[in-house]
């Protein structure tokens, strides 16, 4: 097989399709997230703990000089209490979705499936026979 056509095989397999779809989702949720986070949960929060912008909390390593020309050295643990938030949004999400798809497995998984047409033969069959065995 070609190098070709062994790549349009994979390509085109469901999985890699479904995973594409799926990487693309999920990159838009995201940033969803990091918008609801950003401009909806952290601001009310540094609200009511007295006007403090999570983001903006660094520990300063060493300053900025401007005379030399050099940048700011920090630790931005502010921004990392922002993706910590992000993360815990986005786990509580999935985990939502994971246990939805679960209760609906489950029910699928707990209906009867209809007996296979060699068994209902056998059980006509069955019937007839106890039929049979009734009537003298």
């Amino acid at each position: 097989m070609s190098f070709v056509a062994e790549f349009k095989k994979f390509a085109l397999r469901g999985n890699v399709i479904d995973l594409a779809v799926g990487v693309v989702i999920g990159a838009a949720f995201g940033k969803i997230v990091t918008s609801l986070v950003d401009n909806i949960i952290m601001p009310p929060i540094g609200w009511l703990i007295g006007g403090i912008d999570f983001s903006q909390w660094k520990w300063v390593l060493k300053p900025a000089d401007a005379a030399t020309k050099t940048a700011e050295v920090a630790i931005q643990y502010g921004t990392f209490i922002n993706v910590l938030v992000q993360f815990i949004i986005v786990a509580f999400a999935i985990f939502l979705v994971v246990k939805a798809i679960n209760r609906v497995t489950r029910r699928e998984a707990e209906k009867p499936a209809p007996p296979a047409a060699d068994v209902v033969l056998l059980q006509e069959i069955r019937d007839l026979l106890k039929q049979q065995n009734r009537t003298p």
